[in-house]
Order: C-alpha cells, then structure tokens, then sequence
C-alpha cells in the first residue's frame, strides 16, 4: 500500500484525499524565496477550462487570411473580432475580458503546450494537471507545492477545489484539500448516517481487530479534518458581502465563492474552478461562444468584486484546457482535438499584453498549432514569482520563467 489513495466523499462535493506515504513523512519547511514580500497573503485562482477550448476562436488570428480559408465557417469576421492589434484579438463574446485587458491586469499567452503532445482527453488532462508529460505521476503540482510549502496544518482552507471531486493537480502526499461544490450542499456524507460513522471511528481505535493497520487512523484524521471543515466553511465566510453582480451561471457561482473564501482571510493559497465542456466537435460556435461569454463575465464580476474589498492585487487567476483544437474544420461546424492554445493570466499583479508567439497557420504540426511556449515554464512563474516556492522542486527540473507579472 505504498502510494495508496483514500477518498472520503461528501453530499455533493466534498472529497478529500491523502497520500498513504503521510503515516511516514515529515512535513518540509522552506522559507519563501527573496525578493517576495507579500507573497504570504497572495492566492492563485485555477481556471479549467476542460473539454480542450479551442485557442484560434479565443485569441482569433484576424490578420491571418489563411485562418479565414482553412475556417470557412467558423471563423470570426474581422469586423466582429475585439482587436488587440493588427493581428490578433479576442472573440466578440468577451467583452469584459477585453476591458480588462485594456487596463493591463491580462497577460495573453500564446501557444502554450508541451513536447509530443497527446490528443486524449484523459491522459493530457492528467499531463496538466500532474506537470509530468513524460511519466506518470501519482500527486498534482498543486500538491506537490502544498507538500513542498509546509503551510500550518490546522488550517483546513489552505487549498480548495470548487469542483464535485478533487481534481489530480491538487492530490498531494501529505495535505488535505477539501472538494466544495457549493456551501448549501457541503456536508460529509457520514453525517447521514451518525451510527456507521461512531462504528468506522471504534473500528479505528479497536485493539481487537485481526489485523493491525497503520492506515485506519489516517483515515480517520481525514474525516475529522472534512468533518471540522464542513462545519466552519459557512461560518467562516458568512460576514463576507459582495460589492459585484455574478452573473447566474456555474462558473459565477463558483467564482463568488472564491471571492467568499479570499476576502475571509482563510489562509487559501490556491483555490481551483471548472468551466466547460469546451469538447466542441460539432456546431463550435455557439457553444464556445456562450461559454467564453460566462468565463468573461464571470471574471470581470470576480475582479469588481475583489477589488472592492482591497484584494483584486493579491489575487492571480490562471486558466488552463487539456488541448486546442485543429487548425482546420472538421465536416460538422466544428473542431477535433488539436495541441497548443492560448492562456490567461488576470490580475492586479500581471503585466498585461501578449506573450509567446502567434500560431504560425502555415508551418502546422499535422493540422495542429506547433507550441512555443512550454506550460511548465507558466507553472514555474506561478510558483516562483507568486507564491514564492522553488519550482523545481515541485515541477521536477528547471523552466524559463515570463515576465509576465508586475
């Protein structure tokens, strides 16, 4: 059982997960790196857009005749597109991403992948989300950095996924993170059943079981820690009012929750999101337009609101998707699984404008967008210049950083 997980679920929601390797391990204690005052308060927001977005509809190559002829008819009209220059620009849909980018609080980067890349939806999201393209990991490289950062155990908010099940990148070895889909259903599951949970907690402590296991009481200290959470989340942000109006969509729920969780002052380092399905095989348009138009209006709401409260500068959000899609159409009005695509940083703290090079439509990888930008190189700018941890130690090697924050 060397690197067994367990799972506790929750009504809706809550499923915390530790690495069996806990029993043994010592916690690692590390100072933030130089140079970083502040980077204590600091808290990074997780995007997945999941389904694989298409990158040339998002961040559209309007100068690019070749985009119209291999797009007849998907591509976006150049009098629709939100220019950001002669070139590129934003779909019409993200109107409120645009005002923000016009006051430099997003960094646009482009062609952002990784070598040989893998067109499956399950084996490139736990690429993503593990930083390991080239073996298979067990932990996410947001809980590799938990582990790494040592942050004070008796905080039970220090990471949270706003997500049904807790997503690989934040599966760690050594600290919990709750999955909350939402307060109103964010309960333990054993709550339902009071007389199975007291016999499991005598199971754990009962010297006369046939065998003896050093991880029965490992998970117990998980359900107390889920337990304990599902109990003091809604009191813990209670007193929080927002100043911004969330549009009614999942991710404005979720991201108002995540507004509720910073302007707490919880000790959360890393909250995660999901949004989607951006899996736009047939009739794109209107599906990655409606869903680009709730990611920007959510995230212009997020932003209103945390500034509001005095923390739009100590929040950084980043969005990520498994893959682009293909540069040309597919029969159906849509795309198929492609390679490199465009992501967001958005904050107070970024150095807005564009990054990486725009997709070269003329020299493709198969039809696929070639990348240029490593993710692991966006990781290790998170890590390094935001939250304040050596990145190799949690990436396993060096990457280039972007100067892509203030």
């Amino acid at each position: 059982m060397k690197r067994t997980n367990f799972l506790i679920g929750a009504v809706s929601g809550l499923a915390v997960v530790a690495n069996s390797d806990h029993v043994f391990a010592k916690a690692l204690s590390h100072a933030p790196l130089p140079g970083l005052p502040g980077s204590e308060k600091r808290c990074l927001v997780l995007i997945n857009l999941f389904g694989g977005n298409d990158g040339l509809n998002c961040v559209v190559p309007h100068g690019d005749d070749r985009y119209y002829r291999l797009r007849p008819g998907l591509a976006i009209d150049r009098n629709e597109v939100l220019a950001i220059d002669s070139h590129v620009g934003l779909n019409p849909t993200m109107r409120s991403l645009k005002s923000l980018y016009d006051r430099r609080m997003v960094a646009v980067v482009q062609g952002v992948g990784y070598p040989n890349p893998d067109h499956s939806h399950f084996r490139s999201t736990e690429i993503w989300q593990t930083a390991a393209p080239d073996r298979y990991e067990h932990t996410g490289w947001i809980g590799r950095y938990f582990d790494d950062a040592a942050l004070p155990k008796q905080n039970l908010f220090k990471g949270v996924s706003i997500s049904r099940v807790l997503p690989e990148a934040l599966v760690s070895a050594r600290t919990d993170i709750p999955a909350i889909a939402g307060l109103g259903s964010y309960a333990m599951m054993a709550d339902r059943n009071v007389a199975a949970r007291d016999a499991f907690s005598r199971q754990a402590h009962d010297s006369t079981l046939p065998f003896a296991s050093p991880y029965l009481a490992h998970v117990m200290e998980i359900e107390g820690d889920a337990q304990r959470s599902s109990e003091e989340l809604p009191r813990l942000v209670s007193g929080y009012q927002a100043k911004a109006a969330y549009p009614s969509t999942g991710i404005g729920r979720s991201l108002a929750l995540a507004a509720q969780i910073v302007g707490s002052n919880l000790g959360t380092k890393v909250i995660y999101v999901e949004h989607g399905s951006f899996d736009t095989h047939v009739n794109q348009r209107k599906t990655q337009d409606q869903l680009l138009m709730q990611f920007s209006d959510a995230i212009a709401a997020f932003y209103a609101d945390l500034a509001a409260h005095g923390n739009d500068r100590r929040v950084l959000t980043l969005t990520f998707s498994e893959f682009g899609r293909r540069i040309e159409e597919n029969g159906n009005r849509g795309t198929d699984h492609g390679e490199a695509s465009p992501l967001f940083l958005i904050g107070g703290g970024v150095r807005g404008g564009l990054y990486g090079a725009m997709p070269d439509l003329a020299v493709s990888n198969m039809g696929n967008v070639r990348f240029s930008v490593d993710f692991r190189s966006v990781y290790a700018t998170v890590l390094e210049r935001w939250l304040g941890r050596p990145a190799a130690t949690v990436l396993g090697g060096e990457f280039s950083k972007l100067p892509v924050l203030a």
